[in-house]
């Protein structure tokens, strides 16, 4: 029986491909250009600062190009709509992404749509959502489930043939890391499951990988998973300390009491997907950069 399970760290994957992006940022000095992205942010939401900080921060340290768009909410929805027009024709500016959630009542989806899809670097304009589902080389895809997909191939985790389970149908998470699982190449057997899929256990138990990505905190427990399962831990949630009054601390989708014991692999919370997310930011605006060059790497020509 395992008696704890293998951390999935993604600081150590992220670290690995920090180093191939450094390579291509100094490939691309050399021909004299600067990859650049830009976050776009509305409003002042703690979370969206911490998010957004560590982005400029990583593009920063990588040597790349980067800017911080900020709008305030009494700006109103056109000014949003007026700087992604102004990004989409800035010619230092490869790729950027527009910081989610909006405020109440900002229509998301035409403020996505609105994007440019050759700078669209969380692949959410619909098409590349329309490229990734026919497995085309050139989509983006969102960065979240590229980084779980890129954890789970730095600690050569098997994936062809295997029985994935991903909980929760999330166009940023659920729905594009099913699609990417189950491609040609990487041969996974994807069980996609939410809110409404009844018996959740009855999905989990027979999972060699089980994802997630449910918003749930401690949602998965060691009972719902299999002897060696390889788990991977979506959630972040703020909950209050039982062991530090008036503290508070993070935990993910999943008991880490109850599974670490029983799984194969887990990632951690911090640490796991959350370092995977914001590199693969970095690498798809690298890539933006080399596709205006015409000189992607054959390794960036999708996921699998």
């Amino acid at each position: 029986m395992t008696t704890q399970a293998r951390r999935l760290e993604g600081e150590a994957a992220a670290a690995a491909v920090r180093e191939e992006v450094k390579a291509r940022v100094e490939a691309l000095r050399r021909q004299h250009r600067t990859a650049g992205l830009a976050v776009v942010q509305v409003g002042n939401l703690p979370a969206s600062d911490i998010y957004v900080r560590r982005k400029i921060e990583a593009a920063d340290a990588l040597g790349l190009f980067a800017q911080l768009v900020r709008i305030q909410e009494s700006d109103g929805y056109p000014t949003l709509l007026t700087r992604i027009g102004s990004l989409n024709s800035d010619a230092r500016i490869h790729g950027f992404l527009v910081q989610l959630p909006l405020p109440d009542g900002w229509d998301e989806a035409y403020a996505l749509r609105s994007v440019n899809p050759e700078k669209d670097l969380d692949g959410c304009h619909p098409t590349n959502v329309g490229r990734a589902t026919l497995g085309d080389p050139n989509a983006y895809w969102p960065c979240t489930p590229l980084g779980i997909f890129e954890l789970l191939r730095h600690y050569h985790i098997p994936l062809a043939g295997a029985h994935a389970v991903v909980v929760g149908r999330s166009r940023l998470v659920g729905r594009p890391l099913a699609t990417i699982l189950s491609q040609k190449g990487v041969d996974a057997t994807v069980t996609l499951c939410h809110s409404r899929s009844g018996d959740l256990a009855r999905y989990t138990r027979d999972a060699d990988v089980v994802v997630m990505a449910a918003g749930q905190p401690g949602a998965l427990t060691g009972d719902m998973i299999r002897e060696g399962a390889v788990v991977v831990d979506v959630g972040v949630h703020r909950v209050p300390d039982p062991d530090h009054p008036g503290k508070t601390r993070l935990i993910g989708d999943v008991d880490e009491a109850s599974v670490a014991p029983k799984a194969a692999w887990l990632s951690p919370v911090p640490g796991g997907v959350g370092p995977m997310t914001v590199v693969m930011l970095m690498r798809n605006a690298v890539t933006a950069c080399e596709r205006t060059l015409g000189s992607v790497p054959a390794a960036e020509r999708g996921p699998a």
